[in-house]
């Protein structure tokens, strides 16, 4: 099957999957699946702490409450798919990726939401990314399912750029300066050599 990467999320994002992971991943399904489910979870659990901590932001909270049911349906999905492979699932620590990108968020507001509204764009465009770009390699109804997923998920990284200039009340030069700084960490992230494989994990290395 054919699955391009969407031409909004190649022009988002500064760096495409390295062949290395694309490659591991191919090997590694069942392990490529249980992160990926936890990572849905992960999602919805992020689109439900905007709305915790924002809630009188209208617009925001009416937005991350549908958010996170579509990603908890997401989280169902592949794990009927995990269940149909007889892959168990288990719950995974957050990865280096979401760690590291989350640790650079600053901590004073508006800074503070500006900066993880842009890092959940970033992770929402570098998921699509490798949705598009591990489906031709999959097999065939594993790869229908992720590039489903993609017509799903591929706007979901604008909605963040979208409330990033609308919720925060800081000009866009700004805006463009903070988010070149961290898809500058998110780049070096994706490149870095990393012994844990997961769904967003830089480089295969060996432990």
């Amino acid at each position: 099957m054919t699955v391009q990467v969407p031409d909004n999320i190649s022009a988002f994002l500064d760096t495409a999957t390295p062949e290395l992971w694309l490659d591991e991943a191919q090997k590694r399904i069942p392990e490529m699946l249980l992160d990926h489910a936890n990572c849905e979870l992960k999602a919805a659990s992020t689109a439900l702490g905007f709305l915790y901590r924002y809630p009188d932001r209208g617009a925001l909270a009416q937005r991350m409450s549908r958010l996170a049911r579509e990603e908890l349906r997401h989280f169902e999905q592949v794990r009927s798919i995990m269940e149909d492979m007889g892959i168990a699932f288990e719950r995974l620590s957050a990865s280096r990726y979401a760690g590291r990108l989350r640790d650079a968020a600053r901590q004073d507001e508006p800074h503070k939401l500006l900066d993880l509204l842009l890092i959940g764009a970033l992770i929402e465009a570098r998921s699509c990314e490798r949705f598009a770009r591990i489906a031709p390699r999959l097999p065939e109804k594993l790869g229908r399912f992720y590039g489903g997923l993609l017509a799903s998920e591929a706007r979901h990284f604008e909605h963040y750029i979208a409330f990033a200039k609308s919720e925060c009340g800081v000009e866009s030069t700004e805006i463009d300066h903070r988010l070149s700084e961290l898809k500058a960490i998110e780049a070096a992230l994706i490149f870095e050599p990393d012994t844990d494989f997961r769904f967003h994990s830089g480089l295969p290395s060996a432990a």
